[in-house]
């Protein structure tokens, strides 16, 4: 199933806001706690076993990828089966000599939408606060076999220890970023056990 670049901009804008950027709110309805993984594993290969079992999870047979924001490219927006392989998606996405670098996905894009036709799940990720972002676990357990397969990923808290900093110059993150990331990204209330 291929979908037209209007189709994949539609089914990410009924998942994200396309115009808000982390720490706000991207998701618009998803609510379960956060995954974070690293944004520059998110468009290689590697990533893609992870991408399409997320799909899958929901009954999904393809991964929907708008490109939000990009350097010198004008936000394509593509569709891959479940079914591809990761070479598949390094084709859509990465960087190859037929092509000039900033028609490369990978070195052009700055803001990524992925999700599927359910709308039940999403990954987010921004090249300036280099990091993912992905919801839409089934439940516990699936976000935990899903983290344990696909890692290394860490939840809210563990992103401002660990990765956001960076980010920051090794600085302390300003404390308003960093309530507003917790607040969006953490464990819903009512499930407050950070482990991923």
């Amino acid at each position: 199933m291929t979908s037209t670049p209007d189709a994949v901009r539609a089914r990410a804008a009924a998942v994200f806001d396309l115009d808000a950027r982390l720490p706000e709110r991207v998701f618009r309805e998803l609510a379960d706690e956060a995954v974070f993984c690293e944004f520059d594993l998110l468009l290689t290969p590697d990533a893609w076993p992870a991408l399409s079992a997320l799909a899958r999870l929901h009954g999904d047979r393809q991964v929907d990828l708008l490109v939000v924001e990009a350097d010198g490219v004008a936000g394509p927006a593509l569709s891959l089966s479940v079914e591809a392989t990761p070479d598949d998606y390094w084709t859509e996405v990465g960087f190859d000599s037929g092509r000039e670098p900033l028609e490369s996905v990978t070195i052009a894009a700055r803001t990524v939408a992925l999700t599927g036709p359910s709308g039940s799940w999403g990954c987010w990720g921004e090249r300036d606060s280099e990091v993912a972002v992905v919801r839409g676990f089934p439940g516990e357990a699936a976000r935990h076999d899903w983290h344990v397969r696909y890692g290394p990923c860490v939840d809210a808290a563990g992103a401002l220890a660990s990765w956001l900093p960076q980010v920051f110059g090794n600085r302390c993150i300003p404390g308003a970023y960093a309530a507003e990331m917790a607040a969006n990204y953490g464990a819903p209330r009512g499930n407050r056990d950070s482990s991923v």
